[in-house]
Protein backbone atom coordinates (compact mmCIF):
# COMPACT_ATOMS: atom_id res chain seq x y z
CA UNK A 1 0.00 0.00 0.00
CA UNK A 2 2.90 2.36 0.80
CA UNK A 3 4.41 1.71 -2.64
CA UNK A 4 1.06 2.43 -4.27
CA UNK A 5 0.70 5.71 -2.34
CA UNK A 6 4.19 6.79 -3.38
CA UNK A 7 3.45 5.91 -7.00
CA UNK A 8 0.25 7.99 -6.99
CA UNK A 9 2.02 10.97 -5.38
CA UNK A 10 4.77 10.83 -7.99
CA UNK A 11 2.18 10.49 -10.78
CA UNK A 12 0.23 13.49 -9.50
CA UNK A 13 3.35 15.69 -9.42
CA UNK A 14 4.26 14.56 -12.93
CA UNK A 15 0.77 15.46 -14.18
CA UNK A 16 0.97 18.91 -12.56
CA UNK A 17 4.40 19.56 -14.11
CA UNK A 18 3.27 18.42 -17.55
CA UNK A 19 0.10 20.51 -17.54
CA UNK A 20 1.93 23.57 -16.26
CA UNK A 21 4.49 23.31 -19.03
CA UNK A 22 1.83 22.62 -21.62
CA UNK A 23 -0.35 25.62 -20.82
CA UNK A 24 2.39 28.00 -19.51
CA UNK A 25 0.25 29.03 -16.55
CA UNK A 26 3.15 31.07 -15.11
CA UNK A 27 3.32 33.49 -18.01
CA UNK A 28 2.96 37.18 -17.35
CA UNK A 29 -0.17 37.41 -19.48
CA UNK A 30 -1.97 34.91 -17.31
CA UNK A 31 -0.88 36.68 -14.14
CA UNK A 32 -2.03 40.07 -15.48
CA UNK A 33 -5.48 38.62 -16.13
CA UNK A 34 -5.67 37.55 -12.48
CA UNK A 35 -6.33 33.94 -13.29
CA UNK A 36 -3.07 32.34 -12.17
CA UNK A 37 -4.41 31.04 -8.83
CA UNK A 38 -7.59 29.69 -10.42
CA UNK A 39 -5.63 27.84 -13.07
CA UNK A 40 -3.28 26.30 -10.51
CA UNK A 41 -6.31 25.08 -8.53
CA UNK A 42 -7.76 23.64 -11.75
CA UNK A 43 -4.53 21.71 -12.36
CA UNK A 44 -4.54 20.39 -8.82
CA UNK A 45 -8.12 19.14 -9.09
CA UNK A 46 -7.53 17.59 -12.51
CA UNK A 47 -4.42 15.77 -11.27
CA UNK A 48 -6.44 14.38 -8.37
CA UNK A 49 -9.11 13.12 -10.76
CA UNK A 50 -6.54 11.43 -13.02
CA UNK A 51 -4.84 9.75 -10.06
CA UNK A 52 -8.21 8.45 -8.83
CA UNK A 53 -8.85 6.99 -12.29
CA UNK A 54 -5.41 5.34 -12.23
CA UNK A 55 -6.15 3.88 -8.80
CA UNK A 56 -9.45 2.47 -10.08
CA UNK A 57 -7.72 0.82 -13.03
CA UNK A 58 -5.00 -0.70 -10.84
CA UNK A 59 -7.35 -2.09 -8.23
CA UNK A 60 -10.20 -3.26 -10.47
CA UNK A 61 -10.05 -7.06 -11.00
CA UNK A 62 -10.38 -8.55 -14.45
CA UNK A 63 -13.72 -10.20 -15.41
CA UNK A 64 -12.07 -13.60 -15.17
CA UNK A 65 -11.34 -13.00 -11.47
CA UNK A 66 -15.01 -12.91 -10.54
CA UNK A 67 -16.33 -16.20 -9.20
CA UNK A 68 -19.57 -17.60 -10.64
CA UNK A 69 -22.52 -16.05 -8.83
CA UNK A 70 -24.44 -19.27 -8.54
CA UNK A 71 -23.28 -22.81 -7.93
CA UNK A 72 -25.32 -25.55 -9.52
CA UNK A 73 -25.53 -28.79 -7.63
CA UNK A 74 -22.49 -31.03 -8.04
CA UNK A 75 -20.95 -34.16 -6.61
CA UNK A 76 -17.43 -32.71 -6.60
CA UNK A 77 -15.53 -29.43 -6.74
CA UNK A 78 -14.38 -30.20 -10.27
CA UNK A 79 -17.93 -30.62 -11.54
CA UNK A 80 -19.18 -27.55 -9.68
CA UNK A 81 -16.75 -25.42 -11.68
CA UNK A 82 -18.28 -26.85 -14.84
CA UNK A 83 -21.86 -26.21 -13.84
CA UNK A 84 -21.67 -22.71 -12.38
CA UNK A 85 -23.52 -20.05 -14.46
CA UNK A 86 -21.72 -16.72 -14.62
CA UNK A 87 -23.79 -13.65 -13.89
CA UNK A 88 -21.79 -10.43 -13.92
CA UNK A 89 -24.63 -7.95 -13.60
CA UNK A 90 -22.27 -4.99 -13.85
CA UNK A 91 -20.97 -5.99 -17.28
CA UNK A 92 -22.45 -4.18 -20.26
CA UNK A 93 -21.79 -5.73 -23.69
CA UNK A 94 -20.03 -3.43 -26.16
CA UNK A 95 -22.23 -1.32 -28.42
CA UNK A 96 -21.02 -3.28 -31.43
CA UNK A 97 -22.94 -6.24 -30.02
CA UNK A 98 -26.34 -4.62 -30.17
CA UNK A 99 -29.09 -6.67 -31.72
CA UNK A 100 -32.61 -5.95 -32.85
CA UNK A 101 -35.41 -7.46 -30.83
CA UNK A 102 -36.76 -10.58 -32.52
CA UNK A 103 -40.43 -11.10 -33.24
CA UNK A 104 -42.56 -13.07 -30.78
CA UNK A 105 -42.67 -16.77 -31.63
CA UNK A 106 -45.71 -18.77 -30.47
CA UNK A 107 -46.54 -22.46 -30.55
CA UNK A 108 -48.86 -23.65 -33.29
CA UNK A 109 -52.04 -25.54 -32.49
CA UNK A 110 -51.34 -29.14 -31.54
CA UNK A 111 -47.99 -28.55 -29.82
CA UNK A 112 -47.57 -30.86 -26.84
CA UNK A 113 -47.52 -29.22 -23.42
CA UNK A 114 -48.77 -25.89 -22.16
CA UNK A 115 -46.52 -22.89 -21.83
CA UNK A 116 -49.07 -20.70 -20.06
CA UNK A 117 -46.88 -20.91 -16.98
CA UNK A 118 -43.12 -20.61 -16.74
CA UNK A 119 -41.65 -23.96 -17.70
CA UNK A 120 -38.74 -25.63 -16.01
CA UNK A 121 -35.69 -27.19 -17.61
CA UNK A 122 -36.89 -30.66 -16.58
CA UNK A 123 -40.19 -30.48 -18.48
CA UNK A 124 -40.32 -33.75 -20.50
CA UNK A 125 -41.99 -32.03 -23.46
CA UNK A 126 -39.04 -29.74 -24.17
CA UNK A 127 -36.59 -29.88 -27.05
CA UNK A 128 -33.13 -29.09 -25.66
CA UNK A 129 -30.57 -27.20 -27.76
CA UNK A 130 -27.04 -26.32 -26.60
CA UNK A 131 -25.02 -23.50 -28.19
CA UNK A 132 -21.88 -21.68 -27.05
CA UNK A 133 -21.80 -17.90 -26.69
CA UNK A 134 -18.60 -15.91 -27.07
CA UNK A 135 -17.72 -12.45 -28.28
CA UNK A 136 -16.10 -13.61 -31.51
CA UNK A 137 -19.05 -15.67 -32.75
CA UNK A 138 -21.91 -13.95 -30.92
CA UNK A 139 -23.48 -12.64 -34.10
CA UNK A 140 -23.55 -16.15 -35.52
CA UNK A 141 -25.03 -17.63 -32.33
CA UNK A 142 -27.87 -15.09 -32.29
CA UNK A 143 -28.64 -15.84 -35.94
CA UNK A 144 -28.65 -19.59 -35.22
CA UNK A 145 -31.16 -19.17 -32.39
CA UNK A 146 -33.30 -16.91 -34.58
CA UNK A 147 -33.35 -19.51 -37.35
CA UNK A 148 -34.39 -22.30 -34.98
CA UNK A 149 -37.30 -20.25 -33.64
CA UNK A 150 -38.39 -18.98 -37.05
CA UNK A 151 -38.74 -22.44 -38.57
CA UNK A 152 -40.16 -24.32 -35.59
CA UNK A 153 -43.83 -25.20 -35.22
CA UNK A 154 -43.43 -25.24 -31.44
CA UNK A 155 -40.82 -22.54 -30.64
CA UNK A 156 -42.07 -22.11 -27.07
CA UNK A 157 -41.27 -25.75 -26.42
CA UNK A 158 -37.55 -25.29 -27.15
CA UNK A 159 -35.12 -24.77 -24.27
CA UNK A 160 -31.71 -23.29 -25.06
CA UNK A 161 -28.62 -24.05 -22.99
CA UNK A 162 -26.00 -21.35 -23.58
CA UNK A 163 -22.41 -22.14 -22.62
CA UNK A 164 -20.11 -19.19 -21.81
CA UNK A 165 -16.55 -18.93 -20.57
CA UNK A 166 -15.84 -15.20 -20.33
CA UNK A 167 -18.67 -12.95 -19.19
CA UNK A 168 -22.40 -13.26 -18.88
CA UNK A 169 -24.35 -12.39 -22.02
CA UNK A 170 -27.69 -13.21 -20.44
CA UNK A 171 -29.04 -9.65 -20.59
CA UNK A 172 -28.22 -9.38 -24.28
CA UNK A 173 -29.98 -12.67 -25.06
CA UNK A 174 -32.99 -11.67 -22.96
CA UNK A 175 -33.34 -8.30 -24.68
CA UNK A 176 -33.09 -9.91 -28.12
CA UNK A 177 -35.44 -12.82 -27.36
CA UNK A 178 -37.66 -11.62 -24.48
CA UNK A 179 -39.74 -14.81 -24.29
CA UNK A 180 -36.96 -17.33 -24.86
CA UNK A 181 -36.63 -20.33 -22.55
CA UNK A 182 -32.94 -20.54 -21.74
CA UNK A 183 -30.24 -20.88 -19.12
CA UNK A 184 -26.60 -19.77 -19.09
CA UNK A 185 -23.84 -22.12 -17.89
CA UNK A 186 -20.28 -21.18 -17.08
CA UNK A 187 -17.51 -23.31 -18.57
CA UNK A 188 -14.14 -22.80 -16.90
CA UNK A 189 -11.43 -22.53 -19.60
CA UNK A 190 -8.80 -23.82 -17.19
CA UNK A 191 -10.38 -27.29 -17.30
CA UNK A 192 -9.10 -27.85 -20.85
CA UNK A 193 -6.39 -25.23 -21.29
CA UNK A 194 -3.58 -27.68 -20.52
CA UNK A 195 -5.18 -30.34 -22.73
CA UNK A 196 -5.42 -28.21 -25.89
CA UNK A 197 -2.72 -28.58 -28.53
CA UNK A 198 -1.96 -26.26 -31.44
CA UNK A 199 -4.13 -26.56 -34.51
CA UNK A 200 -4.20 -25.55 -38.18
CA UNK A 201 -6.34 -22.53 -37.26
CA UNK A 202 -6.08 -20.53 -34.06
CA UNK A 203 -9.85 -20.30 -33.66
CA UNK A 204 -9.92 -24.08 -33.20
CA UNK A 205 -7.73 -23.76 -30.12
CA UNK A 206 -10.22 -21.73 -28.09
CA UNK A 207 -11.30 -23.53 -24.87
CA UNK A 208 -14.99 -22.97 -25.56
CA UNK A 209 -14.68 -25.23 -28.62
CA UNK A 210 -14.23 -28.07 -26.17
CA UNK A 211 -17.31 -27.30 -24.06
CA UNK A 212 -19.28 -29.87 -26.06
CA UNK A 213 -17.14 -32.54 -24.37
CA UNK A 214 -18.63 -31.54 -21.01
CA UNK A 215 -22.34 -31.07 -21.77
CA UNK A 216 -23.22 -34.15 -19.72
CA UNK A 217 -21.66 -32.46 -16.68
CA UNK A 218 -22.82 -28.92 -17.37
CA UNK A 219 -26.51 -29.60 -17.96
CA UNK A 220 -28.95 -30.80 -15.31
CA UNK A 221 -29.17 -34.55 -14.75
CA UNK A 222 -32.83 -34.49 -15.78
CA UNK A 223 -31.77 -33.43 -19.30
CA UNK A 224 -31.25 -36.82 -20.96
CA UNK A 225 -30.88 -35.66 -24.57
CA UNK A 226 -29.62 -32.52 -26.26
CA UNK A 227 -28.99 -31.19 -29.75
CA UNK A 228 -25.60 -29.51 -29.96
CA UNK A 229 -25.26 -26.77 -32.60
CA UNK A 230 -22.25 -24.72 -33.68
CA UNK A 231 -22.54 -20.93 -33.87
CA UNK A 232 -21.94 -20.62 -37.62
CA UNK A 233 -25.10 -22.22 -38.96
CA UNK A 234 -28.80 -21.66 -39.56
CA UNK A 235 -31.62 -24.19 -39.30
CA UNK A 236 -34.18 -23.91 -42.11
CA UNK A 237 -36.46 -26.79 -41.07
CA UNK A 238 -38.37 -27.72 -37.93
CA UNK A 239 -35.75 -28.79 -35.40
CA UNK A 240 -38.20 -31.18 -33.78
CA UNK A 241 -37.51 -33.55 -36.70
CA UNK A 242 -33.83 -33.63 -35.73
CA UNK A 243 -34.80 -34.04 -32.07
CA UNK A 244 -36.79 -37.16 -32.95
CA UNK A 245 -33.73 -38.98 -34.30
CA UNK A 246 -33.60 -42.61 -33.18
CA UNK A 247 -30.20 -43.24 -31.63
CA UNK A 248 -30.83 -46.90 -30.77
CA UNK A 249 -27.85 -48.17 -28.80
CA UNK A 250 -25.63 -45.26 -29.91
CA UNK A 251 -24.62 -42.31 -27.75
CA UNK A 252 -24.49 -39.71 -30.50
CA UNK A 253 -26.15 -39.20 -33.86
CA UNK A 254 -24.74 -37.13 -36.72
CA UNK A 255 -24.58 -37.07 -40.52
CA UNK A 256 -21.68 -39.31 -41.60
CA UNK A 257 -19.52 -38.91 -44.70
CA UNK A 258 -17.97 -42.29 -45.43
CA UNK A 259 -16.63 -41.21 -48.81
CA UNK A 260 -14.25 -38.74 -47.13
CA UNK A 261 -10.60 -39.70 -46.73
CA UNK A 262 -10.65 -40.65 -43.06
CA UNK A 263 -6.88 -41.14 -42.83
CA UNK A 264 -6.17 -37.41 -43.33
CA UNK A 265 -7.59 -36.56 -39.91
CA UNK A 266 -4.61 -38.21 -38.19
CA UNK A 267 -0.86 -38.02 -38.59
CA UNK A 268 1.39 -40.59 -40.24
CA UNK A 269 2.79 -41.49 -36.83
CA UNK A 270 -0.73 -42.34 -35.66
CA UNK A 271 -1.37 -44.76 -38.52
CA UNK A 272 2.08 -46.32 -38.26
CA UNK A 273 1.54 -47.17 -34.61
CA UNK A 274 -0.60 -50.21 -33.95
CA UNK A 275 -1.12 -48.97 -30.43
CA UNK A 276 -3.00 -45.94 -31.76
CA UNK A 277 -4.53 -47.07 -35.05
CA UNK A 278 -5.72 -50.27 -33.40
CA UNK A 279 -8.44 -48.25 -31.69
CA UNK A 280 -10.44 -48.53 -34.92
CA UNK A 281 -10.13 -52.31 -35.10
CA UNK A 282 -13.52 -53.91 -35.66
CA UNK A 283 -15.05 -50.57 -36.61
CA UNK A 284 -15.93 -48.97 -39.91
CA UNK A 285 -15.03 -45.38 -39.03
CA UNK A 286 -16.45 -42.52 -41.06
CA UNK A 287 -15.91 -38.79 -40.81
CA UNK A 288 -18.66 -36.77 -39.14
CA UNK A 289 -18.83 -33.08 -38.27
CA UNK A 290 -19.24 -32.35 -34.55
CA UNK A 291 -21.03 -29.02 -35.19
CA UNK A 292 -24.40 -30.80 -35.35
CA UNK A 293 -25.01 -33.72 -33.01
CA UNK A 294 -27.86 -35.35 -31.15
CA UNK A 295 -26.44 -36.64 -27.86
CA UNK A 296 -27.85 -39.17 -25.41
CA UNK A 297 -26.59 -37.51 -22.23
CA UNK A 298 -27.82 -40.27 -19.93
CA UNK A 299 -25.80 -42.88 -21.80
CA UNK A 300 -22.81 -40.51 -22.05
CA UNK A 301 -22.77 -40.06 -18.28
CA UNK A 302 -23.17 -43.76 -17.63
CA UNK A 303 -20.27 -44.76 -19.89
CA UNK A 304 -17.95 -41.90 -18.93
CA UNK A 305 -17.20 -40.55 -22.40
CA UNK A 306 -15.79 -37.26 -21.14
CA UNK A 307 -12.86 -39.08 -19.55
CA UNK A 308 -12.28 -41.09 -22.72
CA UNK A 309 -12.06 -37.91 -24.80
CA UNK A 310 -9.74 -36.29 -22.27
CA UNK A 311 -7.47 -39.35 -22.42
CA UNK A 312 -6.97 -38.93 -26.18
CA UNK A 313 -6.26 -35.22 -25.69
CA UNK A 314 -3.53 -36.14 -23.21
CA UNK A 315 -2.03 -38.56 -25.74
CA UNK A 316 -2.13 -35.84 -28.39
CA UNK A 317 -0.13 -33.47 -26.19
CA UNK A 318 2.58 -36.10 -25.89
CA UNK A 319 2.61 -37.84 -29.27
CA UNK A 320 1.01 -35.39 -31.75
CA UNK A 321 -1.41 -37.78 -33.46
CA UNK A 322 -3.61 -35.18 -35.24
CA UNK A 323 -3.56 -31.58 -36.49
CA UNK A 324 -7.14 -30.37 -36.02
CA UNK A 325 -8.79 -29.12 -32.83
CA UNK A 326 -11.73 -30.71 -31.00
CA UNK A 327 -12.85 -33.02 -33.83
CA UNK A 328 -10.27 -35.87 -33.75
CA UNK A 329 -10.95 -36.93 -30.13
CA UNK A 330 -14.61 -37.36 -31.07
CA UNK A 331 -13.61 -39.43 -34.10
CA UNK A 332 -11.35 -41.59 -31.95
CA UNK A 333 -14.10 -42.31 -29.45
CA UNK A 334 -17.21 -42.46 -31.63
CA UNK A 335 -16.34 -43.01 -35.32
CA UNK A 336 -17.96 -46.24 -36.43
CA UNK A 337 -20.45 -46.05 -33.55
CA UNK A 338 -22.57 -43.12 -34.71
CA UNK A 339 -26.32 -43.23 -35.32
CA UNK A 340 -26.72 -42.00 -38.91
CA UNK A 341 -28.64 -38.80 -39.60
CA UNK A 342 -29.57 -37.51 -43.06
CA UNK A 343 -27.03 -35.21 -44.71
CA UNK A 344 -29.69 -32.52 -45.05
CA UNK A 345 -29.15 -31.79 -41.35
CA UNK A 346 -25.58 -30.63 -41.88
CA UNK A 347 -24.79 -29.03 -45.21
CA UNK A 348 -21.36 -28.17 -43.87
CA UNK A 349 -18.20 -26.71 -45.37
CA UNK A 350 -19.86 -23.50 -46.59
CA UNK A 351 -17.07 -21.50 -44.96
CA UNK A 352 -14.49 -23.06 -47.27
CA UNK A 353 -11.29 -24.64 -46.00
CA UNK A 354 -9.41 -23.72 -42.85
CA UNK A 355 -7.05 -21.35 -44.69
CA UNK A 356 -8.64 -19.55 -47.63
CA UNK A 357 -12.35 -19.71 -46.76
CA UNK A 358 -13.33 -20.00 -50.41
CA UNK A 359 -16.94 -20.24 -51.62
CA UNK A 360 -18.61 -23.66 -51.70
CA UNK A 361 -21.75 -25.12 -53.23
CA UNK A 362 -24.45 -27.15 -51.51
CA UNK A 363 -24.38 -30.92 -51.54
CA UNK A 364 -27.12 -32.49 -53.69
CA UNK A 365 -30.46 -33.13 -52.04
CA UNK A 366 -32.79 -31.54 -49.51
CA UNK A 367 -31.45 -28.90 -47.13
CA UNK A 368 -32.54 -28.53 -43.49
CA UNK A 369 -29.41 -26.91 -42.02
CA UNK A 370 -26.72 -24.70 -43.56
CA UNK A 371 -23.34 -24.78 -41.82
CA UNK A 372 -20.48 -22.36 -42.53
CA UNK A 373 -17.75 -24.58 -41.09
CA UNK A 374 -14.31 -23.50 -42.28
CA UNK A 375 -12.59 -20.14 -41.99
CA UNK A 376 -15.09 -18.05 -44.00
CA UNK A 377 -18.03 -16.74 -41.95
CA UNK A 378 -21.07 -15.21 -43.67
CA UNK A 379 -21.32 -12.11 -41.46
CA UNK A 380 -17.67 -11.19 -42.10
CA UNK A 381 -17.94 -11.72 -45.85
CA UNK A 382 -21.19 -9.74 -46.05
CA UNK A 383 -19.72 -6.86 -44.03
CA UNK A 384 -16.64 -6.67 -46.26
CA UNK A 385 -18.79 -6.71 -49.42
CA UNK A 386 -17.20 -9.98 -50.52
CA UNK A 387 -20.02 -12.47 -49.95
CA UNK A 388 -20.40 -15.91 -51.40
CA UNK A 389 -23.80 -16.63 -53.01
CA UNK A 390 -24.95 -18.87 -50.14
CA UNK A 391 -24.17 -16.19 -47.56
CA UNK A 392 -27.39 -14.46 -48.59
CA UNK A 393 -29.30 -17.45 -47.17
CA UNK A 394 -27.83 -16.63 -43.75
CA UNK A 395 -28.58 -12.90 -43.93
CA UNK A 396 -32.36 -13.04 -43.19
CA UNK A 397 -31.62 -14.44 -39.72
CA UNK A 398 -29.06 -11.77 -38.84
CA UNK A 399 -30.38 -9.51 -36.06
CA UNK A 400 -27.24 -7.42 -35.73
CA UNK A 401 -27.95 -3.70 -35.50
CA UNK A 402 -29.17 -1.06 -33.11
CA UNK A 403 -31.18 -2.62 -30.30
CA UNK A 404 -34.63 -1.32 -29.41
Amino acid sequence: MADLKAMLTYTRLAIISTLADRFDFKSKNIKRRGRYGARVMWIWRLSGFLCAALLLIVLTPSPQSFPPAEAIRSSSLYRSHLRSPLFLSSYQPPDRFSFQRAATFLNAAGCVGSVANVIGVCDPNLVHVAITLDVEYLRGSIAAVHSVLTNSLCPESIFFHFIVSEVSLENLVRSTFPQLNFKVYYFDPEIVRNLISTSVRQALEQPLNYARNYLADLLEVCVNRVIYLDSDLVVVDDISELWGTCLGSRTIGAPEYCHANFTKYFTTSFWSSGRFSGTFAGRRPCYFNTGVMVIDLARWRRLGYTKKIERWMEIQKRDRIYELGSLPPFLLVFAGHVAPIGHRWNQHGLGGDNVRGSCRDLHPGRVSLLHWSGSGKPWLRLDTKQPCPLDFLWAPYDLYGQSH
